[in-house]
């Protein structure tokens, strides 16, 4: 039973080979303060840990161990791979499948070194690292292989990775740290540099899912959302309207350096690269691609057709299973733990 793993800031995906996707869940975990220990007998990790984000008691607390596409916090991105994996494999302690995990191309060594390391204790076999941009566009379906340029901007939730591919490998890549998260932030600090309200990551997160967009939207006079959150003069709970313009002038920097990103990208491509890219085009996956009129910004910004992957959220999980199909043929390609011991 080998696995495919996309270890996300926000979601973990997990593929089994012949079955696709079988698992989506928050990459959070609850745990009690100062010991580790995750909850529920170890239990307390993915949905049921997500609902508790912002709302614990002193005693337990809610941990993203993953930041920036990078783990944080070892010992708990342990806890959760070792949950996800039994829960895959229905609780049976005594399979250690080969796993294939995605990380952002931008990480250093010893980054790839601690997934590598956590994967193992969390009951592995064998562990292979993929290059997240190399993976997005598997799964998106591009024609990877063959020698013309292929185009992908995979915004998560910690990094955004840009990459131009041509003969089965990356020609010019850019990872930056700046990516869904960090629109959510923006939300925040705007909701308490012109409300004076305190919001938390979830609330933020709904208000950028229900009314945030990158352009103008036709309706959007009529889109407002009601916002709840403290008051930071008074104390006391308080809610507000807010309309999709006002988000989408928080979000503004994000978005901008985003596509500052895609710029310097296209910027480094070899000249036939770039060539090849006016009739391709760039296709956009990760959640930051259902972003209301992102494309449009990126088209109007690079001059180019912009297009969203189908399922732009699955896509590096479901490319995955295509490596671990071909795991004979493609290890020679991928980092593992046998070619760093």
């Amino acid at each position: 039973m080998d696995m495919g793993i996309d270890l996300g800031t926000c979601n973990t995906l997990v593929c089994v080979r012949g079955q696709g996707i079988v698992l989506n869940e928050p990459s959070v975990v609850a745990v009690r303060r100062g010991s580790n220990k995750v909850l529920r007998n170890g239990n307390a990790v993915g949905i049921v840990a997500k609902e508790m984000l912002g709302k614990t008691p002193g005693s337990i607390e809610a941990v993203r161990p993953m930041k920036d596409g990078v783990i944080a916090d070892f010992d708990i991105t342990e806890a959760m791979l070792s949950y996800f994996i039994r829960k895959v494999h229905r609780r049976s302690l005594l399979v250690k499948p080969r796993i294939v995990i995605a990380v952002p191309s931008g990480i250093t060594a010893v980054e790839k070194r601690a997934v590598l390391d956590s994967s193992e204790r969390a009951g592995a076999r064998r562990v292979y690292l993929v290059d997240e941009p190399m993976a997005a566009a598997i799964g998106a379906g591009l024609p990877i292989t063959e020698p013309t340029a292929s185009m992908i901007v995979d915004i998560g939730g910690g990094t955004t990775e840009v990459a131009i591919i041509s003969l089965g490998d990356i020609s010019v890549c850019e990872s930056i740290r700046i990516a869904g998260d960090d629109m959510d932030e923006a939300i925040i600090s705007y909701m308490k540099r012109t409300y004076n309200l305190m919001i938390g990551e979830q609330t933020a997160e709904m208000v950028k899912i229900q009314i945030g967009s990158a352009v103008p939207l036709e309706d959007e006079s009529e889109m407002t959302m009601e916002v709840r959150g403290r008051d930071m003069i008074s104390g006391l709970p308080r809610k507000t309207v807010v309309s999709a313009e006002e988000i989408r002038e928080a979000m503004r920097e994000p978005i901008g350096a985003i596509i500052d990103c895609v710029m310097r990208t296209l910027e480094q491509a070899q000249p036939e690269l770039a060539a090849d890219l006016v009739d391709n085009g760039i296709v956009l996956c990760g959640g930051g691609a259902l972003l209301k009129g992102i494309d449009t910004v990126i088209s109007n910004a690079t001059g180019l057709n912009v297009t969203v992957a189908e399922d732009p959220l699955t896509v590096v999980a479901r490319a995955t299973a295509v490596y671990l199909e071909n795991i004979n043929l493609l290890k020679e390609t991928m980092e593992s733990d046998e070619s760093q011991t």
